[in-house]
């Protein structure tokens, strides 16, 4: 039997529909996603902590969830907003249906809603504050009051520093290679292996280790706060900066070992989140956007070549072009709104990219960024 769930914004907005995950209350920033595909890759990216994602595509579950599409350990949004949960999920990788997942981890989710009238609010009024009541908890006369009072209590994703809440605990190597399909991942300790490359996780995804790995890259990835001097100990040919959630502006830890490691000339690499932050470590600022990129079809313009990519995207934030220093360049620029997408270091030999090019969910346009920092770590041997 069905059971109720109610969503309120910040603004006022309150929709009600069927809960299709675990029951209880939940809130975060609200946010859209315009990908098609990659529900399970979405839900497990660490770069939604503290958010609820609408996905604006109507038919959600449909090929169920396996164990091999999680980019991390757990689902880290803080809640799922759908228009239609198919009676029926079908596929031959499917082990699970989406609504088990979502119970399986706790994580509350809302359907039959009119998620075409939710994203045009967020399109026009920004990202939202919101919560999602479920089951028993959306019973009740006060029901859409505490809906609403829970939305008005979140206190925003801006000056929220979630990279060391989401990051590992401790150093791990990582040897898993890009996934085929009747194979699996690949192991990567069968290949050559040149290079040890240091990945910081902020929130990392699997797929950007997997595919570091498949390029010859022995990887070793270690906790946000880390101080770059333990980086350095361990001889590596390259550091990389990891994708992740919140706001990269409070994390100070980050930046500082950013700015030692530069000082070095040690190739460096950033996606998403490590992007944001080696902006901020080289002088450069950051800003909150209204409703953020997030999704997997947003065009991208290489500022060299004039090539136009489609990517994948997910953030909220970004560098501010307007405030770069003379020894940072763009590179990669988005067409949706003109915002940066890249930079290099004209003195050091560091890049980064804003999207996510690893294609876990979305195209594999920007997958030659990481030939470019393997190209790098070869220079500099």
């Amino acid at each position: 039997m069905s059971k109720p769930a109610i969503l309120a914004l910040e603004d006022g907005s309150v929709f009600h529909g069927t809960a299709i995950g675990a029951e209880g209350k939940t809130s975060g920033e609200v946010v859209f996603n315009t990908a098609m595909t990659g529900y399970q890759e979405i839900l497990t990216d660490p770069s939604y902590t503290r958010q609820i994602v609408t996905l604006t595509y109507p038919h959600i579950g449909n090929t169920g969830v396996n164990a091999e599409d999680v980019e991390s350990g757990a689902i880290a949004a803080a809640g799922l907003v759908i228009r239609d949960l198919p009676l029926l999920a079908s596929s031959f990788r499917s082990e699970q249906t989406l609504s088990d997942y979502l119970t399986s981890q706790n994580v509350l989710g809302i359907a039959d809603i009119d998620t075409r009238r939710l994203t045009r609010i967020l399109r026009n009024k920004g990202a939202q504050n919101g919560a999602i009541l479920a089951g028993a908890e959306a019973e009740g006369d006060d029901a859409v009051e505490r809906a609403l009072a829970a939305a008005k209590a979140f206190p925003g994703l801006k000056g929220m520093d979630l990279a060391k809440v989401v990051s590992c605990q401790s150093p791990y190597e990582w040897s898993e290679g890009e996934w085929a399909l009747g194979e699996g991942y690949q192991d990567a300790t069968t290949i050559e292996r040149p290079f040890h490359v240091v990945a910081y996780d902020y929130g990392v995804k699997r797929n950007i280790l997997r595919m570091l790995a498949s390029r010859g890259c022995r990887l070793t990835v270690v906790p946000a706060q880390t101080p770059a001097a333990e980086v350095l100990s361990m001889n590596p040919d390259g550091v990389f900066l990891a994708n992740g959630p919140g706001d990269p502006e409070p994390c100070d830890y980050a930046i500082k070992a950013i700015q030692e490691i530069l000082e070095t000339q040690m190739p460096v690499f950033g996606i998403c989140l490590g992007h944001q932050l080696l902006a901020l470590a080289s002088g450069a600022k950051t800003v909150k956007m209204s409703h953020g990129h997030h999704g997997a079809n947003h065009p991208v313009q290489d500022v060299d070549t004039g090539t136009v990519m489609i990517t994948s995207q997910n953030h909220g934030f970004a560098a501010d072009e307007a405030s770069l220093p003379a020894n940072v360049r763009a590179t990669h620029r988005s067409l949706f709104d003109g915002t940066l997408q890249g930079i290099e270091r004209t003195d050091r030999p560091a890049f980064s990219f804003q999207g996510h090019p690893e294609a876990s969910p979305g195209p594999r346009d920007v997958a030659p960024l990481f030939d470019r920092f393997v190209s790098m770590m070869w220079a500099r041997r």
